[in-house]
């Protein structure tokens, strides 16, 4: 297939209109449905993004024979997805948003639609288990249950990853290091300050 069909393919297999596709990659919906009918074609930048965003591998959008599977996962390649830059597992740091470098994760890990991105911690918070420089996987949901080790923003523009634990009247952030009080808020406090959940970390990659 050509690359303007495998996009729009890719595309259809998330459920995406072009609109939403464009959003997510910072281009218009015109510029979408140019590369959709072939007018035009994405430079390499773009289909890296287009790569990123999709879930999938940049051979499946420019290769002339890519076949893209709907309903049988492939479990023989990989799938690459950003590092972000360093996430405070102390005190939260203002959230780096820098891509820093690339994990790969089997693609049969993607088929249920998840989306994923990898964190590099800086601090010792969560030491033993988390050290400084170490990577955590994590998949992108806005609820996680008490015991889940989470990201967390506060006030909209800082991160943190700790293990969560969920009260009746507010949740706390809790460090593995006892050097670290939990941090807690309040019901109220999650909605005006705000705390969001940005994701549960679903794998650890230590560094040695």
């Amino acid at each position: 297939m050509s690359i303007g069909k495998n996009i729009k393919a890719l595309r259809e297999k998330k459920g995406w209109t072009q609109a939403e596709l464009a959003t997510r990659l910072g281009v218009s919906d015109k510029t979408v449905s140019s590369w959709e009918i072939d007018r035009t074609e994405p430079k390499m930048g773009k289909v890296e993004a287009l790569a990123l965003v999709l879930g999938c591998l940049k051979t499946d959008i420019i290769g002339e024979d890519a076949a893209i599977k709907k309903n049988k996962p492939n479990t023989t390649t990989a799938v690459r997805i950003p590092v972000y830059g360093n996430v405070a597992a102390g005190i939260p740091l203002e959230m780096i948003t820098d891509i820093v470098d690339w994990e790969e994760l089997p693609a049969a890990m993607l088929s249920s639609d998840s989306e994923f991105f990898a964190l590099r911690i800086h601090g010792d918070s969560l030491e033993p288990r988390m050290k400084d420089g170490d990577v955590v996987i994590v998949r992108k949901q806005n609820d996680a249950e008490t015991g889940d080790v989470v990201i967390a923003a506060v006030n909209g523009d800082s991160a943190t990853c700790k293990r969560l634990r969920k009260l009746r009247d507010g949740i706390e952030l809790i460090s593995s290091n006892p050097s670290y009080e939990p941090f807690y808020f309040s019901n109220q406090e999650i909605i005006e300050k705000p705390v969001t959940i940005l994701g549960k970390v679903v794998e650890l990659r230590a560094k040695f």
